[in-house]
């Protein structure tokens, strides 16, 4: 055991370390490099010695810069506050530490400036690839940077730019919904959404929807977004007597998390006057009434597919793009168990 400090460690470099150990500054570097091997027994030993009596630790990052790699993977997200991204990103962590990378996020904060402040922090991080889910609206930016490494959009595509996309089959999801909510004898049906935004994912769900309601007779349906006079607009769904038992349908956690609070504000019974099904599957659904339907997403192998198809462009894969679309999973609960036919 040693009794040097944190700070004394800090102090300590590569050429103490080869004093203290009779040998040259080089064979300290192989030691703690990738060629190891090419020392004697005996040498290695002297200098691991050196190594634990004197504290060293080795600086990564100067090592990975002057190698031409860093073993970082940058991720940036639109918004860390979301269930949905902080899922996908430990995902993404836990796949990047098992292959001994490290990952760096940056969150948007849904603002354009800071998107625009965080691409050019990482690059200045000098990433190997970077892991997107953002609105994208800094596209000659993520073209630049996507010359320079690979990169893998997650949930978002971006509008020109060639990447690999990992994400939920968003037709099969609403299909599944719409099916689910046909079969428990619901008539009309309100999705909720975020505002698009210029989300594809929003974008691709609704319009999955209004074709997918266009297609069954038995339905009917129409699309209100987030924010502004909600509660009054569910207030005007639930009123209209026509054409029968009434659900909303809410196009991810946000949405549901609002159009709960506005149920609530209405005081219906949950879930009496109005079924309820969302995408996502948070922690709090079960909580409410007798437990909110939902279609799960599987973002833990969505964040874990990003990095591997990340990995597979650092390793010199070259082929095609490619869309990796994921099937949700279906999770009854009592919010849609109330007009049984």
């Amino acid at each position: 055991m040693n009794d040097f400090s944190a700070a004394q460690r800090s102090r300590v470099t590569m050429l103490d370390v080869a004093e203290h150990a009779g040998v040259s500054k080089a064979s300290v570097s192989r030691f703690i490099g990738d060629d190891r091997a090419l020392l004697s027994d005996a040498i290695a030993l002297r200098i691991e010695q050196a190594i634990s009596e004197l504290g060293y630790r080795p600086n990564q990052m100067a090592r990975g810069l002057k190698r031409g790699r860093t073993r970082l993977i940058g991720m940036l997200v639109a918004d860390i506050r979301n269930p949905y991204s902080i899922a996908v990103m430990h995902g993404v962590e836990t796949a990047c530490r098992q292959h001994g990378y490290s990952l760096v996020v940056c969150n948007t904060d849904r603002d354009d400036e800071q998107e625009r402040q965080h691409l050019a922090l990482l690059r200045s991080y000098n990433i190997e690839g970077l892991i997107v889910n953002t609105l994208g609206h800094h596209r000659d930016e993520l073209r630049e940077l996507h010359r320079e490494m690979p990169m893998v959009l997650v949930d978002r595509k971006v509008s020109q730019l060639e990447s690999d996309l990992v994400g939920l089959d968003n037709p099969a999801a609403v299909e599944m919904a719409l099916a689910h909510l046909e079969e428990r004898g619901y008539r009309d049906v309100l999705m909720v959404t975020e505002p698009f935004d210029g989300t594809s994912s929003r974008i691709e769900r609704v319009s999955s929807f209004k074709l997918q309601i266009a297609q069954r007779p038995a339905l009917s349906g129409a699309v209100v977004e987030t924010g502004g006079d909600l509660t009054g607009r569910l207030k005007s769904f639930l009123d209209n007597p026509d054409p029968g038992p009434k659900a909303l349908f809410c196009a991810n956690g946000i949405a549901a998390l609002a159009s709960t609070h506005s149920l609530r504000e209405l005081k219906c019974k949950l879930f009496e006057d109005v079924g309820l099904i969302a995408l996502d599957d948070l922690d709090w659904y079960p909580l409410v009434g007798s437990g909110i339907t939902a279609l799960a997403q599987p973002t833990a192998e969505i964040g874990a597919s990003a990095f591997e198809c990340l990995l597979k462009r650092l390793r010199g894969d070259d082929g095609p793009v490619r869309t990796l679309d994921f099937p949700a999973r279906l999770i009854v609960r009592g919010s849609t168990l109330g007009n049984l036919r």
